[in-house]
């Protein structure tokens, strides 16, 4: 099977074109990325999931055209792969939760360990801590909901997300202290025994245990840790005195930090939490173009300029990011733009610089586990695989193959001063009309640079309705524009390895990681066009039969007010969706083709 699809890849002859970059022939059909596109995509590899055999042969395929461009191992390595452990499942494997040795439930409705617990018994009092919520003193706004509780040794039940009729302004700074990894931290530090989370009668998925969601991390929290349903937060609450679950949310949820927690009394619970993970082996593959002309004379030891991509895919959709419709589940996840196109736009690009004096090192690096949460890349930065201190820049190729318009979005620009100049000169023989954005708090790759002070830039074509998909396959790849990419990759990666003095980092205050909010917590079913120069949020594509679909929204419509917020970018509209009500109506009105549209809808909750 491996030999087959490397016999798709057809032989190229290097000749020099403008620039002095080395320019392959095409490929039999037509475009030098398109070989590598269709053999990545392929079905024989069944979406490349972190681990699986198909992401295996993945790896093989790139080392092979690794072999081929010439590049050598990274210094001080022996192999082109770089393996990292990473969580590939976690299961309860039997979870029970006992009161006072009376009542008891098992894992079923009523009781589900959280995917990060420990594994352990944890026996004692309960307290309950309102929303189980710390914001740090350096937000300005007091907010500890253990400022008078004793919780040593203790059993905490808090509640699931943050309050819920808080302001806008209040509702962003309590939302990024929401996250159930956070709560658990904050319990422990104050010495709880487990943590046991409800959601409330007043929240969105009301009552309903939280589902064990893949959670990627080799470690669990430190804390037994569990999720419990409405039912088992009432038979607690009858120990209460005059108090009911939703008289004490309702309490809570005006945001008054002053209303507190306290000792549910003659209770004691006993949890047991068994919790399974299922440890795996992930491959990076990376390799090195050494310096081919006289190297920078420099005392910073900047010694590379590095371009990356993910190669890893979802496989059959099973982990819960897929967005394939009902008729498509279980279906083969080919990710033929993501991100088999950002893998070939890195090969072309390693191809072409194999031929143009390079005064920096070249590293060519290819992760794996990034639809699981960055992971190989993370891995490389904090293993030091390369110092971080010795890489000048990093430039990131993520679903790069659906280029409409000639648009092109270019992002984390703001990551150095000396981007601007650099994007300029190279696209001037290229030619795409770049959107320049300037946050590089993404999700993707270049998340794990930015964080260790390497500026980055991250090449991106923008969401289409096959995204997370079975649909999105290599027939539906615009290769022209592909390869014109791997272009302007190539020209800004060799200008910087040849500059006298390394980039500048800058570091950006952070908005909000696009996608990645913990307090996000209503769907509608948007795909949001990155790539756009737009006054408000424009549409990529809607998922079929969530709200916006329902609602008749549609690819090319421009939101510009939405639950009565004005929008006029992405950062807009997610702070406006934290604000909705799940399953409340709601006005949004859009743009298309000039007109002014007015809808309703409704959106739903997220699990």
């Amino acid at each position: 099977m491996v030999r087959r699809l490397f016999a798709q890849v057809f032989l190229t002859i290097a000749v020099l074109g403008p620039y002095g970059l080395a320019r392959p022939a095409v490929a039999q059909d037509g475009w030098r990325t398109q070989p590598h596109v269709e053999a990545l995509a392929a079905d024989a590899l069944e979406g490349r999931l972190t681990g699986s055999d198909g992401a295996r042969v993945a790896a093989d395929y790139i080392v092979e055209q690794l072999r081929a461009l010439g590049a050598t191992f990274l210094p001080g390595r022996s192999d082109f792969r770089l393996p990292f452990e990473f969580t590939a499942g976690v299961n309860d494997a039997g979870t029970l939760l006992t009161l006072d040795a009376a009542t008891g439930w098992n894992v079923s409705d009523n009781v589900q360990a959280l995917s990060f617990s420990d594994s352990a018994v944890a026996e004692g009092e309960v307290v309950f801590a309102g929303y189980g919520l710390v914001v740090p003193d350096s937000q300005d706004f007091g907010y500890d909901s253990y400022a008078t509780l004793d919780v040593t040794d203790k059993i905490v039940v808090v509640l699931r997300y943050f309050p819920e009729d808080v302001d806008q302004d209040l509702r962003n700074v309590l939302a990024r202290y929401s996250g159930l990894r956070y709560k658990a931290m904050a319990a422990r530090q104050r010495g709880a025994k487990a943590l046991l989370v409800l959601t409330g009668p007043r929240s969105p998925n009301a009552g309903l245990t939280i589902p064990m969601t893949f959670d990627t991390a080799i470690s669990g929290s430190g804390i037994v840790g569990a999720s419990i349903s409405g039912a088992v937060g009432d038979a607690l609450f009858e120990y209460v005195p005059d108090r009911s679950v939703e008289a004490t949310q309702a309490e809570l949820d005006t945001g008054n930090p002053h209303v507190a927690g306290f000792q549910i009394d003659g209770v004691r619970l006993t949890l047991d939490v068994k919790v399974t993970r299922e440890s795996r082996s992930g491959f990076n593959v990376a390799g090195y173009l050494p310096p081919s002309a006289t190297p920078v004379s420099s005392t910073d030891g900047k010694s590379y300029v590095m371009l990356g991509a993910h190669y890893d895919h979802l496989g059959l959709g099973l982990q819960g990011n897929s967005l394939a419709r009902n008729s498509e589940r279980g279906e083969i996840h080919n990710g033929a733009d993501d991100n088999a196109s950002g893998v070939a736009a890195v090969i072309e690009a390693g191809r072409a610089l194999t031929a143009a004096d390079r005064r920096r090192g070249v590293i060519l690096a290819f992760w794996s586990g990034e639809e699981l949460g960055l992971l190989g890349s993370a891995n490389f930065v904090e293993t030091e695989a390369v110092p971080t201190g010795q890489i000048s820049a990093y430039l990131n190729f993520d679903m790069v193959g659906r280029a409409r318009d000639n648009r092109l979005a270019l992002q984390a620009v703001g990551s150095s001063s000396a981007w601007h100049g650099l994007i300029e000169r190279a696209n001037v023989p290229v030619g795409f009309d770049v959107q320049i954005q300037l946050d590089p708090y993404l999700p993707t790759d270049v998340m794990s640079f930015n964080g260790a002070g390497i500026p980055s830039l991250n090449f991106f074509t923008g969401s289409h309705t096959d995204y997370h998909r079975p649909s999105d396959d290599a027939s539906a790849v615009n290769y022209e524009d592909l390869d014109r990419v791997a272009r302007l990759g190539t020209i800004i990666a060799r200008n910087v390895a040849n500059r006298d003095t390394p980039l500048d980092f800058v570091r950006v205050e952070q908005i909000e990681p696009q996608g990645q909010r913990a307090s996000v917590r209503a769907f509608t079913g948007t795909i949001p066009d990155y790539t756009a120069e737009v006054e408000g949020l424009l549409l990529g594509g809607v998922i079929e039969g969530g709200p916006a679909a329902k609602a008749g929204l549609q690819e090319g419509d421009v939101i510009i007010e939405f639950a009565g917020q004005s929008i006029t970018n992405i950062y807009d509209y997610t702070y406006a969706l934290d604000a909705v009500k799940v399953d409340e109506l709601i006005t949004v009105i859009f743009m298309r083709a000039g007109d002014r549209h007015e809808v309703t809808m409704t959106p739903t909750a997220r699990p």
